[in-house]
């Protein structure tokens, strides 16, 4: 590997016309194939230095040819959201609760393979596991969801799907088959009003950190655990609000502490906004919205103009 790696970067800088010399290198190589590969062209006059953070800041401001890849993509997405929801939709409830569809029961496996299915024809990579999780599953927020659970009304499913074409998408949505929990529908409410509350909030010149606060301070107000009153908590609201998508799923700017200029919004962002609230115990649930934003020139766009309904039949009107 070392040696096809050294023939290829020997090629790839003769063709950019760059002169032996001090070169930054970005991306990500197998350690010991890098090692080979930069011993083996040092007595040509080759060195090489990390470019990963010099590249990450070139990369943030997405330019039209960008955007327009990341508005095809997520096109697929809501395609993919549409055909679970669909799914959903038509499922029969069994006694005992459990969704069948066609005459079996519907897992989580059949969700899956019908994103796929959808992303395949768009010509999309799933390099991450996409995540479709039922009740207490979703309590844990990066569950992928165990294919074989059979899928019941009245628990939540958290459908986030996160393919790549060129650049990633990056899109949640909660559902729920019949009438939700008292509990569930509190916690969905409260979620989409947090929702709301970044998309007013998320302009150019505010920090991440900022809109995280808020949403702390939202969902503390209305009885919520969260980051900030309670370090460290499973439960309620348990992670950052958002983060930058780009050719990496995540990328700048930061909405974390501390992260100086790397956690300022500006003009040509791309950001998910993506509050939730969680519970894993039993009979618990995961509820999370998640939209994908584009700090505009002329103002924010929302890539994800779709409907935040727990009823998946919202979006056969949506």
């Amino acid at each position: 590997p070392g040696a096809f790696l050294a023939a290829w970067l020997a090629e790839a800088l003769k063709w950019s016309g760059v002169a032996p010399g001090r070169v930054a290198l970005a991306g990500s190589w197998p350690a010991g194939a890098l090692v080979e590969a930069t011993a083996a062209l040092a007595p040509a006059g080759w060195s090489f230095v990390s470019g990963n953070e010099a590249m990450r800041r070139a990369r943030r401001s997405k330019r039209p040819v960008e955007i327009d890849e990341i508005r095809r993509v997520t096109s697929a997405v809501g395609e993919a959201m549409r055909t679970v929801a669909g799914l959903l939709a038509a499922a029969a409830v069994r006694d005992g609760g459990e969704l069948a569809l066609e005459g079996e029961p519907l897992r989580v496996a059949r969700l899956k393979r019908e994103v796929a299915l959808v992303f395949g024809a768009h010509g999309l990579a799933q390099p991450r596991a996409n995540i479709l999780a039922p009740g207490e599953e979703g309590g844990v927020p990066h569950s992928a969801g165990t294919p074989e659970r059979i899928l019941r009304a009245g628990e939540s499913l958290i459908v986030d799907l996160f393919p790549k074409g060129t650049l990633f998408s990056d899109v949640t949505r909660t559902f729920c088959v019949g009438e939700p929990p008292s509990g569930l529908a509190r916690a969905h409410a409260d979620v989409r009003a947090a929702l709301e509350q970044a998309h007013r909030l998320a302009r150019p010149g505010a920090s991440g950190w900022q809109l995280q606060e808020a949403t702390c301070a939202l969902l503390g107000a209305r009885g919520w655990p969260t980051q900030i009153s309670h370090p460290g908590t499973l439960t309620g609201y348990v992670h950052g609000l958002g983060h930058g998508v780009g050719y990496e799923l995540h990328e700048l700017p930061s909405f974390r502490k501390g992260e100086g200029e790397d956690g300022v919004l500006e003009v040509g962002d791309v950001v998910t906004l993506e509050p939730g609230l969680y519970d894993a115990g039993a009979g618990g649930f995961g509820v999370r919205l998640e939209d994908l934003v584009w700090l505009a020139p002329d103002g924010p766009e929302s890539f994800t103009p779709w409907p935040y309904d727990l009823d998946p039949r919202a979006w056969a009107a949506g």
